[in-house]
């Protein structure tokens, strides 16, 4: 028997502010090139996160997106439709340290092309007037009631206790633009934190931790504690990540949820679970997850038809008996994880018929 040892193994688990530099280099050179819209909408996300996080580049850190920046008025003269992504990487590169000041200008100028003018969704509207207002730059597409109908949205809870991704999303992100990403009180209303835990809930039964990492943030920019089954659960399966050198699959990985649960671990000061990335293209994949309840649950509910009860104290012990052991165990866990349960589950369960 011989013992192996492996010299300058990169360490297995390291905190953000020591992957920061690596993390820039695997997105900005090694995934894919600045042409392909996915490199944007990558580039886009693991900035904002550095970012708002504060974390501290060097020089060297950034020296990957070095022609990218210089380039920017070319590109969002030719690319205007991409003019989010294109302010959003400048604009933390700028923040981060790069050396430069052009993102002024850009905005002046994404604003006098009226860019945000054309956009139809309310949630982009936001986007676009968070973006120029951080060079001081005004939209008239950030009409005075933009602020008005995401409450709106955000303000009736039965909308996030059905399954909707994409309802979901929206609703953490308007945290996120309303909350600055964390810089200032979003002064939600109650129904709106209501909200917050019943997409949290159905986050947790469905074992969706890049969207439950997403609702943690959120929650935490809006001054909550989100369930510590939920943070343990995100944090949990971040360390089973694994990262792993590899130039010949398809870039179809996990590196959203890799980049969102390294942020919400970052807001409670646990960001010491992410995988060490190896030198060059890196895939990211994430860990087996405990058994999603959301299908077979809703499958037991419907059922039960007319006889179908929004009472969970009355519904649970004939629809865990329908489930697998697995899925019912992550009832339970979702179950103890939110004193807002039953009232999740009445909204849930659809028991009233037209």
């Amino acid at each position: 028997m011989s013992n192996i040892i492996a010299l300058n193994a990169p360490p297995r688990r390291q905190r953000l502010s020591e992957r920061t530099g690596a993390l820039v280099d695997c997105f900005a050179s090694q995934r894919r090139i600045p042409d392909d819209v996915f490199w944007l909408k990558e580039n886009a996300e693991l900035l904002n996160i550095l970012e708002c996080t504060g974390q501290t580049l060097s020089d060297d850190d950034l020296e990957p997106h070095r022609a990218f920046y210089d380039a920017l008025p070319e590109r969002l003269a030719f690319f205007p439709q991409y003019y989010r992504f294109l302010l959003s990487i400048g604009l933390d590169l700028e923040d981060l340290g790069m050396e430069g000041a052009e993102m002024e200008r850009l905005c002046m100028w994404v604003a006098m092309q009226g860019l945000p003018e054309a956009e139809l969704s309310d949630l982009q509207r936001a986007e676009a007037r968070r973006l120029l207002a951080r060079r001081g730059v005004a939209t008239q597409a950030a009409d005075a009631g933009l602020d008005d109908r995401l409450r709106a949205f955000i303000n009736r809870p039965a909308t996030f206790a059905l399954p909707n991704k994409k309802a979901a999303y929206e609703l953490t992100h308007i945290v996120f633009y309303l909350s600055e990403y964390g810089r200032r009180d979003p002064q939600l209303d109650a129904n709106a934190l209501v909200s917050l835990e019943y997409a949290g809930l159905l986050a947790h039964l469905d074992q969706n931790m890049d969207l439950l990492a997403e609702i943690c943030v959120a929650m935490r920019q809006a001054g909550q504690r989100p369930s510590a089954i939920w943070e343990d659960a995100v944090r949990t399966n971040l360390s089973g990540f694994d990262v792993i050198a590899d130039d010949q699959n398809p870039l179809s990985d996990h590196y959203h949820e890799y980049l969102v649960s390294t942020w919400a671990m970052a807001h409670i000061g646990a960001d010491d679970s992410g995988a060490a990335l190896p030198v060059g293209r890196c895939l990211f994949r994430r860990p087996e997850l405990a058994a999603s309840a959301l299908r077979p649950m809703s499958a037991a509910l419907m059922s039960f038809g007319q006889a179908r009860s929004g009472d969970w104290a009355q519904m649970e012990h004939g629809l865990l008996d329908m489930m697998e052991e697995d899925a019912a165990s992550t009832v339970q866990a979702t179950v103890a994880s939110s004193a807002a349960y039953p009232a999740f589950f009445e909204a849930f369960a659809r028991a009233m018929t037209p």
